[in-house]
């Protein structure tokens, strides 16, 4: 089995009741704490008009992130470009390269993060934006790259911080625009498994050596409910269930406690979107996480996989990702 490296995926989610400040809080303790851990990185995700997250302002929420850890390497997963001006991003990350050296990501998507209409708010007048993704990134690697790449228009700060850039997606076409460019690719399957088997075969295939990367590397973003037990495992994932209810049934609302019997209080339609549309989970004791990652990491053979944990409890939230570090260290 390949080895491979952990690391921590979080939109900063609002518990039932919280305040953004609470939200931004928690976010901040869960950083600290997987940084002891010795977790790879932490990635935060933009996300829009929804008063179920706090990290829309996401390069904001990275440098705070920056401020209050040590170690781990902070960044984005992702930026979504088409809401951005490449330049802009370039002087964000440069600038945060700047005051935090060796230390940031800057992971980067085609989709806006949002609903239509609040998308048609960000772009304005760049609602081709998806479709000039690859062209922009290459425009971010040259602004983020050394002196003699440069044209007339700089990034500063931002020239010659080589800031690692990786493509996210969860289709075989940002497979293929991360093979063409020689970048690292992250793959959702945390919210869209389906592409995941053919989209990483692609990118594997086609994959074309740069500057920045020699072989393949690849990123899978999963959601990881880990406890002391199974019972207690069960209890808590009726948080992390509910959100996808709610993404499926467009009514997106805070974290939720969990609740005893869940999938028995659920209607047959709900049933029905836990069983086609929930990402790519595991979710269990040490003993039944070790399983899964076993069997995940025989079938997908990833560089690194990137946990995200919906869980309303941020003291269990935490012991999840203690357990989940636990587990995949002790497998090799």
């Amino acid at each position: 089995m390949k080895k491979f490296d952990v690391s921590v995926l979080s939109v900063a989610p609002l518990r039932q009741g919280e305040t953004m400040k609470q939200g931004i809080d928690s976010a901040v303790s869960l950083a600290k704490a997987v940084d002891k851990m010795s977790y790879k990185r932490i990635w935060f995700a933009e996300h829009h008009n929804h008063d179920a997250y706090a990290s829309a302002a996401t390069v904001s929420i990275v440098q705070h992130i920056l401020a209050n850890t040590e170690n781990i390497r902070v960044g984005s997963g992702g930026i979504m470009l088409p809401n951005h001006s490449p330049l802009v991003v370039a002087e964000q990350f440069g600038t945060l390269e700047t005051l935090y050296p060796n230390r940031v990501d800057l992971a980067m998507g085609r989709a806006p993060g949002t609903d239509q209409k609040t998308a048609d708010v960000i772009r304005r007048s760049n609602h081709n934006g998806v479709f000039f993704f690859e062209r922009e990134v290459r425009d971010i690697l040259r602004y983020l790259g050394e002196e003699e790449a440069q044209g007339e228009v700089r990034a500063y700060p931002g020239i010659g911080t080589n800031v690692p850039v990786f493509v996210l997606g969860s289709s075989t076409g940002s497979a293929k625009i991360a093979a063409n460019l020689g970048l690292p690719y992250a793959f959702g399957a945390q919210f869209s498994p389906e592409a995941m088997e053919e989209a990483l075969a692609i990118y594997r295939e086609n994959f074309q050596p740069s500057a920045y990367l020699q072989e393949p590397y690849v990123i899978a973003a999963i959601n990881v409910i880990a406890a002391d037990s199974m019972e207690e495992a069960a209890f808590i994932s009726s948080s992390h269930l509910q959100v996808y209810i709610d993404i499926y049934t467009n009514n997106l609302s805070q974290l939720i406690p969990p609740t005893q019997d869940f999938l028995e209080s659920l209607s047959q339609g709900e049933l029905e979107i836990l069983h086609h549309r929930l990402g790519y989970t595991i979710m269990g004791d040490a003993e039944t996480i070790r399983r899964e990652v076993v069997n995940f990491q025989q079938v997908y053979q990833v560089d690194e996989i990137i946990a995200l944990s919906n869980i309303y409890d941020p003291k269990k939230e935490i012991r999840s990702y203690e357990i989940f570090k636990q587990v995949s260290d002790a497998l090799f």
